[in-house]
């Protein structure tokens, strides 16, 4: 079974990954080619994958008690293009912390 933050990172990579393709790919694609539909595609996926990153966001915060002020900082990493890449310093630093605190 996968650590419950290891996933976290993996869905912050797949968000912050669908976050770019849709602004510099789909978004392109819809206003310079006409084509709308990639938008549409790519906006849904993105869109189950930023629910996925909240869900599990809430999880984790309830799972490991992380404060409010950290949790703030994910949320609002996850709305910043590059954002989930940048934090994911940070989440790497939590797991790390976490796996000296088991020892």
């Amino acid at each position: 079974m996968m650590n419950p933050l290891h996933s976290f990172r993996l869905i912050a990579f797949a968000e912050g990954t669908s976050f770019l393709i849709l602004l510099f790919v789909a978004m392109p694609m819809k206003y310079l080619m006409g084509m709308p539909l990639a938008v549409r595609i790519v906006g849904s996926i993105h869109g189950v994958l930023f629910l996925l990153y909240v869900a599990r966001l809430a999880k984790l915060r309830t799972m490991y008690q992380w404060d409010k002020r950290f949790c703030l900082q994910a949320f609002l990493a996850s709305v910043l293009p590059f954002g989930p890449f940048v934090f994911d310093k940070y989440l790497r630093e939590k797991k790390a912390a976490m796996s000296r605190s088991q020892d």
